[in-house]
């Protein structure tokens, strides 16, 4: 068996994986400020199981050179290298893949993607991620960076606003949950959710409406580019963002209008993993790098 984990700011998801089926084996808070809390967290799922290995996908960047991960939400373990923290503790293999990778993989083999040979996973969540698989192999590239389309410079004018990250002009800052909701703040003056502003827009509202076209338009082209670059025959959309009914019909319209391929057939389709999406990927990883 592979034990597989999803760990987020708030909370860590366990499973347990036999290369066909993913069985989850319940949560626990995220201790994220305790690094001892945190790997006797993981020990707790572990204890009496036989098994091949730790796959974590968790919602940082890792550098696949040096496993050291970038994980700004929980204090206790950023910076470090996670698999050799908790791999001696274990006595077992330790793989850590950003959450992103793992949503992409996992659509990929089991998901929307499957019979493709290249995925590009996108997020639409709080901000905006990414993850890429070529030949049915997930890409993770210099850093661990690859598939991250929300950063770099690409927008201009008003719009360009200054990143975490460092940047201004990140697709990241207008793409996601927080992005529509300034994009409509800045054009009409009222703070409203996401939540209300994509209502307003299934309603026909016209403030709501503008602000939805504005969000498609900054981001379709970015998107577009991406996809000539890596080729990819479809593209699963997770996130909050993808639940929104009719919004990624309506984003895959512009992209499909502006990418190289000509295709009738939607190149943004809705991911089919669910919640669990960031297991599954993280137990696939694991399952092909012990078989």
């Amino acid at each position: 068996m592979i034990l597989a984990f999803d760990i987020g700011g708030s909370r860590i998801k366990a499973g347990q994986y036999d290369g066909i089926r993913l069985v989850p084996l319940g949560e626990t808070p995220t201790p994220t400020r305790d690094e001892a809390g945190f790997a006797n967290a993981i020990a707790g799922f572990a204890a009496g199981r036989k098994l091949r290995g730790v796959a974590i996908s968790i919602a940082g960047v890792v550098d696949p050179a040096s496993g050291r991960g970038k994980v700004a939400n929980i204090p206790a373990i950023d910076g470090m290298p996670l698999a050799d923290l908790l791999g001696p503790k274990l006595g077992l293999p330790v793989l850590v893949l950003n959450d992103a990778d793992c949503f992409a993989l996992a659509e990929a083999r089991q998901g929307a993607g499957r019979g493709y040979d290249n995925v590009f996973g996108v997020i639409l969540g709080t901000g905006v991620g990414g993850g890429l698989v070529i030949g049915g192999h997930l890409v993770l590239g210099a850093g661990g960076y690859a598939g991250e389309w929300g950063h770099g410079p690409v927008l201009r004018g008003r719009h360009a606003l200054a990143c975490g990250c460092g940047q201004v002009g990140c697709v990241d800052m207008v793409g996601g949950a927080r992005g529509l909701e300034r994009l409509h703040l800045a054009e009409t003056g009222v703070a409203q959710t996401s939540e209300a502003i994509i209502a307003g827009w299934q309603a026909g509202e016209v403030a709501a409406t503008a602000t939805v076209s504005l969000w498609r338009d900054l981001i379709s082209g970015p998107l577009a580019m991406v996809l000539n670059v890596v080729g990819a025959g479809v593209v699963p959309v997770g996130g909050g963002l993808a639940n929104a009914t009719g919004l990624i019909d309506y984003l895959d319209a512009a992209v499909r209008r502006q990418v190289l391929r000509v295709t009738e057939a939607p190149l943004l389709v809705a991911a089919q993993c669910g919640p669990d999406a960031g297991m599954i990927g993280a137990a696939e990883a694991g399952w092909a790098a012990w078989a």
